[in-house]
């Protein structure tokens, strides 16, 4: 991402359906990059103590059957990708990294006592428009898996969109003699990625399974379940049941939990009991080295001596 791009060297690189877009739009290649790498890093930040652990994005583009088969982790994956970019294009207009796009418009009204409209806002708008255009382009093609599953694609990316709209709120910074807060700047901003990723988990938690059937003259999204509430455009869908991922499966995309770390005094997700499957852990202790005693010595550095301490450790068998 700290290249710039062009046309024959890295254009070519991307699936036909989004050459198009990179050619009409290289300036905003490198805030894409950084979205993808974020979404990679994000997922993996999520999932850390769940038996999926996202470790199958890094192979991304190459995604193997736990993303393939319009599975609930496919579901977040998508939603994710779909925010991020267009999070990185909003931000990328605001910082004046893209020269055809700035700051998001200044809302009407005023945004409360003493305050004032100013600063710079993330340009959503143009973020959401741009990033949809890019993220989707595969998932419309009529090229590239069964209509259930682009539609679940393009439904769960929409989701994503929808989360990072919600979370535009007004920002303020204050102005003022010592301290005080007589004035107000204030500015639409997003909020970081890391909520964003937060609220789409708690969505991945409540997905909804649906087939997609026809409704009258057109296929819909419908939940499988009867009992099951309606499917809203807030809502995760997946298709297919995800497996268990307790043991090795490369036809589902399943790496198993062998020798992964758990803890051992959780009762969560990354407890030993439910990480390890019913299989126990092994445990052993090892020594590390750490900072300690810290100090602050006048000016202006902290200086700590260096520590050793035995640590017990919890792995899967």
């Amino acid at each position: 991402s700290g290249v710039s791009w062009n046309e024959s060297q890295h254009c070519r690189l991307l699936v036909p359906e989004q050459l198009q877009l990179c050619r009409r739009n290289l300036q905003v290649m490198p805030s894409i990059v950084r979205a993808a790498r974020h979404t990679q890093a994000l997922c993996q930040q999520s999932f850390a103590d769940m038996r999926w652990n996202c470790s199958s994005i890094q192979r991304a583009p190459r995604f193997g059957p736990d993303l393939l088969k319009g599975t609930r982790e496919a579901a977040f994956v998508y939603a994710l990708a779909a925010a991020t970019i267009a999070h990185g294009i909003a931000r990328a207009c605001a910082s004046g990294e893209l020269p055809l796009c700035s700051c998001g418009p200044g809302p009407p009204g005023d945004p409360g006592p003493g305050g004032r409209w100013g600063g710079c806002g993330d340009n959503l708008s143009y973020g959401l428009q741009l990033g949809a255009a890019f993220a989707d382009s595969s998932s419309r093609s009529g090229k590239l898996g069964t209509h259930g599953r682009k539609a679940m694609n393009l439904h769960n990316s929409a989701v994503g969109r929808t989360v990072l709209s919600d979370s535009l709120d007004t920002k303020c910074k204050c102005h003022g003699v010592s301290g005080s807060c007589s004035v107000k700047t204030c500015w639409k901003g997003l909020s970081s990625l890391d909520e964003i990723a937060s609220d789409l988990k708690s969505k991945y938690l409540a997905a909804i399974k649906v087939s997609h059937r026809l409704v009258g003259p057109r296929k819909q999204l419908i939940a499988k379940d009867m009992d099951a509430r309606p499917v809203t455009e807030t809502d995760l869908v997946y298709l297919i049941n995800s497996p268990d991922y307790c043991t090795p499966n490369l036809q589902l995309g399943s790496l198993g939990t062998q020798d992964r770390q758990c803890n051992k005094s959780s009762v969560g997700s990354a407890s030993c009991a439910l990480l390890c499957c019913g299989r126990g852990y092994n445990t052993y202790t090892e020594e590390v080295e750490e900072r300690c005693h810290c100090r602050y010595r006048w000016c202006c550095s902290v200086v700590c001596r260096s520590c050793r301490r035995r640590v017990e450790r919890h792995v899967c068998k």
